[in-house]
């Protein structure tokens, strides 16, 4: 039986049956599988036989005694973690039980609630610890979809649907928050496109004045204004035959607004200070962190542009909706520093994973480039520790109310607030949804939909 999550199987090895029989019948109660054995003997034999979580040994026991057991399945089966029963409950036995490679040790008489608690968490580590194996023994495993990199269910439905993006000529509006990968999804569709052999033109809308991001655009003529002292073709006629993204759409001066309509309902370009249009043939994607129908709404953004460019709209996951993808891009990232880095960094130390799939990371894809990136060039051992990460992050749990500092880029957005206060209650009343309803002044159906949005 494979062990799972829902299901999980721990091996219970004592000399006394009635403390197995006792172990094994509150497990079942609380939903965990268990078979027990009362010997080491037939533990290594049920060990060869079956597929285990976690196995749970006493210290004392007629023969090979706990801690050699312990040694043995730490040598045979390191993948499978193990937990020392003691009545000895001194320091000594706890030092001699982790120097036996035991993963953590409880006493007699047990406290069955937190023997309970043991167990989860080891099974857990030892089911982060299958999935970073699978991983470090994966190449730099690209994805479906050109040079992304994700194998996640949310990942997957955005490969099927820009494979077809790929293939058309419409428009395309690529919406994300901040570091979600907008700008490689649209070289991703150009690669992939009928016009892969041209260019990719990309320009940052937000980056510049309505002047110059004119100028940048349609280009101007030999003394349009003062600084234009020779002719310049502008990005939509560089792009000819190819694709242009107009990037942080959201930020474009309503003005300039009015003037891309023009354009892109025309085909054609006027070049500052020109009284004559150029035809061209690009296909336009546009990117945003912005809700652009609440801009439309706003007065900030024209409604006939909007649907101009959202003939076909895509919706980039955030990083924290995307499970273990943030480990298969820490380890791409790791790789690609610690070549530029020339550094012999090839993993990460026990606890990393865990810390990096536990923090919410709110400047998605970018952050986690820039962490990697600082803990290879920070670290003195050949694996990522959690001291060569930030603060944030090694202190992170699910609770914490971090919003970030005064650096933009660790600010996030109001509903990644609420989903993390949503959480912080949920967590202070144990999990009573109906106390924490109360509490939020929401009824439960709502907290459900609110944090089943972000799974």
């Amino acid at each position: 039986m494979n062990g799972t999550m829902s299901n999980p199987n721990v091996l219970i090895v004592d000399d006394e049956r009635n403390m197995c029989e006792l172990i094994e019948t509150d497990l079942r109660l609380r939903g965990i599988n268990s078979r027990w054995c009362l010997s080491a003997a037939d533990a290594v034999e049920a060990l060869h036989q079956e597929n285990f979580d976690v196995v749970l040994t006493d210290v004392k026991m007629p023969g090979t005694t706990g801690l050699q057991l312990c040694r043995q399945f730490t040598e045979t089966r390191p993948d499978v973690p193990v937990i020392v029963m003691t009545a000895f409950g001194t320091l000594e036995t706890a030092i001699t039980a982790m120097r036996a490679g035991a993963y953590d040790f409880i006493t007699k008489p047990i406290e069955m609630d937190l023997l309970a608690i043991t167990l989860r968490r080891a099974i857990e580590h030892r089911q982060l610890s299958e999935q970073v194996r699978l991983l470090n023994a994966s190449s730099d495993d690209i994805g479906a979809f050109g040079e992304m990199i994700g194998k996640s269910p949310a990942m997957v439905k955005l490969y099927e649907q820009l494979q077809r993006v790929a293939q058309s000529d419409a428009a395309v509006l690529i919406c994300g928050e901040s570091g979600t990968g907008k700008e490689l999804v649209a070289r991703s569709i150009h690669a992939n496109s009928r016009r892969s052999e041209q260019p990719f033109v990309a320009v940052n809308c937000g980056a510049l004045s309505e002047t110059l991001l004119e100028s940048e655009l349609f280009g101007h003529v030999k003394g349009a204004f003062t600084d234009a002292r020779s002719e310049r073709r502008g990005l939509f006629l560089e792009a000819n035959g190819g694709t242009l993204l107009l990037d942080e759409m959201g930020e474009m001066p309503m003005p300039m607004q009015v003037k891309l309509l023009r354009t892109l309902e025309e085909r054609s370009v006027r070049p500052v200070g020109s009284d004559k249009d150029i035809p061209f043939d690009v296909r336009v994607l546009t990117a945003t962190n912005r809700d652009l129908e609440t801009s439309v709404a706003e007065g900030r953004f024209r409604e006939d542009l909007f649907y101009r460019i959202n003939v076909i709209g895509i919706q980039l996951p955030p990083l924290r909706a995307r499970g273990t993808d943030t480990l298969r891009l820490a380890e791409h990232f790791l790789k690609q520093f610690a070549r530029s880095e020339r550094k012999s960094v090839d993993g990460f130390a026990e606890g990393v994973a865990e810390k990096l799939l536990a923090y919410s990371w709110p400047g998605n894809i970018r952050e986690l480039r820039n962490v990697i990136e600082r803990a290879v060039a920070l670290t003195r051992y050949d694996k990522i520790t959690i001291e060569d990460l930030p603060e944030k992050i090694s202190n992170f749990s699910a609770g914490t109310l971090f919003i970030g500092g005064l650096d933009p880029s660790e600010l996030v957005p109001m509903e990644e607030i609420e989903r993390r206060y949503i959480n912080h209650v949920l967590e202070a009343v144990g999990g009573n949804q109906t106390q924490a309803a109360r509490i939020l002044g929401l009824d439960r159906k709502t907290i459900y939909r609110k944090l089943k949005q972000d799974t």
